[in-house]
């Protein structure tokens, strides 16, 4: 496989507090496609970082409606997969893909 269409399945990576929480239990949360499903995800996820996915939760949030100043103001959806790994192993994430 081409190493752009890998990159394709992973937009970025999401780095806050709670997913920096989530890395002790060697887990990572990436942002992903609405079209990534979990087998693909897991192919690729293998493939660039090489390590051992055991299970893959994806997570679809929906588009919503918020005030600001004053304003009706549409926030978009997206879809973000937390991936856990083989016990030992980890991304690197701040090295870059």
């Amino acid at each position: 496989m081409d190493k752009i269409h890998l990159y394709d399945k992973i937009l970025s990576p999401m780095v806050t507090e709670k997913t920096t929480n989530l890395s002790e239990q060697n887990k990572i949360v990436f942002k992903v496609p609405r079209a990534a499903n979990k087998t693909n995800l897991k192919k690729n996820i293998e493939k660039i970082f090489k390590v051992n996915v055991t299970k893959i939760n994806i997570i679809n949030k929906q588009n919503r409606t918020k005030v600001a100043r004053g304003k009706k103001v549409n926030v978009q959806g997206y879809k973000k997969a937390i991936v856990t790994l083989k016990k030992g192993q980890s991304i690197d994430l701040t090295s870059g893909i």
